[in-house]
């Protein structure tokens, strides 16, 4: 007898909870992409065999290893590594390895099923994988952070490659630490260029790559306000962070004449009223990059620019509000207060950085909002236009890539617009859009491939 198509929402929950105990980042990011995917799944009941949304949703396999470096007082530490190895449906896992203590499996899982989506909606030949360690590099010497790379990515060589997994970078883990794991690479194994992405340019790297996440983000933001008949010029701004997507968002937006008032850290937020000028944002990416010290740091720079320890952005009147720092930064209260604010669009530059109860207010309010498996897709798209240039034996131009990314963006908006709404929703709702067009390709591989 052969199992009903129909879907129940409740119980697909209720199933993936109790199998996914303690997971709650993944659970929520699966309850984000379900809530659009499947009422579209029993209009399309085509989608509901071979159990095509469990599949999707369970990944491939989970890669966990020990990693075990010594610092420079000879003391030996023992951190955790992991690569999620998510869907490969539409080509090899591709995903960025991220560094930081809160790493855990459900982090994991979470950010290589939003990569299933994203890397999907960029139209390249891209599966989908996330990984990375709890090593905490604040506060490390620059030879232990190097020692640490060599262990880590001596662990994962087995479990990847051009046509397997092709890791690239993310919180944490920058060009720096992406090069001391390239030559690590290089020195034990016969690697092709195209195995880890986010290089420097000087050995197989791509232009624009430490710029594609947050140019990328400005991109989706501009085609937003183009569907709308308006203009990002003289837009005021609320960013948050200030690691590598702020600051190329913020570039990118004072490019086209936007108006940046606030950037942000862990120890509160920047305010510019006046809007922040090219001068301030060249000084705060040398503080940021060349110096790491935090963001308050400016001060001594520019005395007469605010910052508010312990806040966010979030209360702060504006116009648009890009999420740009880690997940769930925004919560219902924040929600609330960027509606009273006269936010008219969240664009997220992080993953995940909206909780769902916030995106229930942004709804209701008529905040139009952007999930950060469309807005934020530049940074892979890019990676994947490394592979691209690596395969080739080639090197495109900044002017080349940019311009590539921004065709890449435009294609990945009109995609989400065309899925975007149904009857109830008051403003274009680009979520339902994204899980929708990002769901339909794998499933149609998947499909296609049988079981």
């Amino acid at each position: 007898m052969k199992l009903s198509t129909t879907i129940d929402f409740a119980s697909f929950m209720q199933r993936l909870e109790q199998k996914n105990p303690g997971q709650p980042e993944y659970i929520q990011a699966v309850y984000e992409v379900l809530t659009d995917v499947i009422p579209w799944i029993q209009e399309n009941p085509h989608y509901a065999q071979d159990s095509l949304l469990e599949r999707i949703c369970e990944p491939d396999r989970i890669i966990k290893f020990k990693v075990t470096w010594d610092d420079d007082h000879g003391n030996v530490h023992i951190n955790r590594g992991y690569r999620v190895q998510g869907n490969n449906a539409l080509g090899p896992y591709k995903g960025g390895l991220r560094f930081h203590p809160t790493v855990n499996e459900s982090i994991l899982k979470f950010l290589a099923f939003e990569q299933t989506f994203k890397n999907s909606l960029t139209g390249m030949p891209l599966g989908s994988g996330k990984g990375g360690s709890d090593f905490d590099p604040k506060g490390k010497s620059e030879t232990e952070i190097k020692r640490f790379c060599q262990a880590f990515i001596t662990s994962l060589l087995p479990f990847i490659g051009k046509d397997k997994d092709v890791p690239a970078g993310d919180i944490g883990v920058g060009s720096r630490e992406i090069s001391y794991m390239f030559g690590q690479m290089k020195r034990i194994a016969t690697i092709a260029p195209g195995t880890l992405t986010g290089k420097s340019v000087v050995f197989g790297g791509s232009n624009v790559r430490l710029e594609a996440t947050g140019y990328g983000a400005v991109y989706f933001l501009q085609h937003m306000l183009d569907a709308q008949k308006d203009s990002i010029v003289g837009k005021k701004c609320l960013v948050s962070g200030s690691g590598n997507v702020a600051l190329y968002a913020a570039e990118k937006l004072l490019a086209l004449g936007a108006k940046v008032i606030t950037l942000s850290d862990s120890k509160g937020y920047l305010h510019l009223p006046n809007g922040l000028t090219s001068p301030q944002l060249k000084d705060i990416m040398t503080l940021r990059f060349t110096k790491h010290q935090p963001l308050a740091h400016i001060l001594k720079q520019y005395p007469d620019l605010q910052f508010h320890s312990g806040k966010t952005p979030w209360h702060t009147p504006a116009d648009v509000a890009l999420p740009c720092a880690t997940e769930n930064e925004i919560d219902i209260d924040d929600a609330r207060a960027l509606a009273v604010g006269k936010v008219k669009m969240v664009v997220e530059g992080a993953n995940m950085p909206v909780s769902p109860a916030a995106i229930n207010v942004f709804k209701e309010k008529g905040v139009t909002y952007a999930p950060g498996k469309a807005a934020n897709a530049g940074g892979v798209a890019v990676s994947g236009l490394e592979m691209s240039q690596n395969a080739m034996g080639y090197f495109w131009t900044h002017d080349e890539v940019d311009q590539k990314l921004q065709i890449i963006m435009q294609n990945i908006h009109e995609q989400c617009y065309q899925f975007a709404n149904s009857e109830s929703d008051k403003v274009v709702n680009y979520a339902r859009g994204a899980n929708i067009v990002g769901f339909k390709k794998i499933a149609d591989a998947m499909l296609a491939f049988g079981v």
